[in-house]
């Protein structure tokens, strides 16, 4: 007997384990299965990229609820509850509602093969056609062609936020290998903005667009963003605006904000919408000051920040942010998955940081075990100690370095276990339904 969207979704993995299996066929038969949700859905915008996609969908999501329009939201992994993947009309999806579709696209799968992402991706497609509202925000899971995202035949836009070596193992060991299945989301006629690019990823994104006639807003070409006297300089060919800096920390977080914007003027946004992409945002993990909660009482006198990000990429724009801070010094925990590439991460972060402390990602099959991480960290010459668990490190820092920066960071899962082991008070921070609404 069902209990509560915990019982499904663990039923779920265990028939369907957590793989990544790039197919679009068990997505589509599912979805005929209950009368094909991915039809009926508001105007939808699709982000695809590797780095930026989860703060540029909180832009727009931010632009959009401040002229008013009520907007569905789409994201994953999630933080501290599944929940936080499926924003109906700007709130996050009741229990109710959740147990209803899981439930519901359980039965309708029955024995047939899907992955957990898949099988859960339909679910929020279901609530989200099922429920009124303004427009749609898909994130893109992994690569973008082959994604369960990727149903929508006429999207109102395509976003594609920069693109970086990861998940090389799925999408291919180049830049241009990837940049083909992000631009996977083009779609024939529908107009793409693009983020800043590599020019082996912008060769391959334009030959998609040129050949779907799909035109191309592109940073650098048609849209412009600076920084200027502690001001984000925005132009485009409907002229300039001078805004706030982005609420959202770290310089990366200027191009990530003229994406949204870019996409926000490309759907009739007015500048307050824009102002409100810049300055409303909120996005958990990403290079954030966690001020309420048990780890952050334990951390006192301190400072505790907290940050998913997990490749190369990644950990330059985690360095460009630390070097911006106020000068105090800042010590690391990291734990990271044994997929990623833990010398690309951790080698812009070696000038930054005082030391590294290692810890496993509790409850993580496919952690790197601590020691392996500090002997990555030593041999691109950090300064490195592993802890048994978070909490350990923390105490152990502050009882040297009492008003430390410390930086929990090297993954999505990591930080997960962050918000649920700071508590309910940090956790209701995450799940709220949003700064501006």
């Amino acid at each position: 007997m069902t209990t509560g969207s915990d019982a499904i979704l663990a039923r779920m993995m265990a028939l369907h384990p957590k793989v990544i299996d790039l197919t679009l066929d068990r997505v589509w038969s599912l979805l005929d299965k209950i009368d094909n949700p991915q039809t009926k859905l508001p105007p939808v915008i699709h982000l695809a990229g590797t780095n930026g996609k989860g703060s540029t969908q909180a832009m727009i999501r931010a632009g959009l609820e401040q002229s008013g329009a009520a907007v569905h939201a789409y994201t994953s992994p999630h933080l501290a509850r599944f929940h936080e993947r499926i924003r109906l009309a700007g709130k996050l999806i009741s229990e109710d509602a959740l147990t209803q579709v899981l439930d519901r696209c359980y039965i309708a799968n029955g024995p047939d093969p899907i992955t957990y992402f898949e099988i859960t991706t339909v679910a929020g497609l279901l609530a989200f056609a099922e429920t009124p509202a303004d427009f749609t925000l898909l994130e893109v899971g992994l690569g973008g062609r082959l994604d369960a995202t990727n149903v929508i035949d006429t999207p109102a836009v395509s976003v594609i936020t920069p693109i970086d070596l990861d998940h090389q193992q799925f999408l291919g060991n180049t830049l241009g290998a990837i940049a083909g299945e992000k631009a996977g989301i083009i779609k024939r006629g529908v107009t793409c903005v693009v983020g800043p690019q590599h020019d082996e990823a912008m060769d391959v994104i334009e030959a998609t667009a040129a050949r779907l006639g799909a035109p191309l807003l592109a940073y650098g070409q048609h849209w412009h963003v600076s920084v200027e006297r502690d001001r984000l300089i925005y132009q485009d060919d409907n002229g300039l605006l001078d805004l706030p800096l982005p609420a959202l920390p770290g310089p990366h977080q200027v191009q990530n904000a003229g994406a949204a914007i870019a996409t926000l003027r490309h759907l009739k946004r007015d500048e307050a919408a824009c102002e409100a992409a810049v300055t409303q945002p909120y996005w958990p993990a990403r290079m954030e000051h966690l001020t309420l909660g048990k780890l952050v009482d334990a951390a006192k006198p301190a400072e505790l920040w907290l940050d998913g990000g997990h490749n190369p990429a990644a950990g330059r724009a985690l360095a460009a942010t630390l070097r911006a801070q106020p000068s105090r010094p800042t010590h690391l925990i990291c734990g990271m998955l044994n997929t990623k590439d833990i010398a690309g991460y951790l080698q812009p972060l070696a000038e930054i940081a005082d030391s590294l402390t290692a810890v496993s990602i509790p409850d993580e099959v496919n952690t790197l075990p601590a020691e392996t991480t500090a002997a990555a960290a030593q041999a691109v010459g950090m300064v490195t100690k592993t802890a048994t668990d978070v909490g350990s490190a923390i105490a152990d820092i502050v009882a040297h370095t009492p008003h430390a920066r410390i930086l929990i960071c090297g993954s999505l899962y990591l930080a997960g276990y962050v918000m649920r082991e700071n508590g309910e008070i940090q956790n209701a921070q995450v799940i709220r339904s949003s700064r501006y609404g």
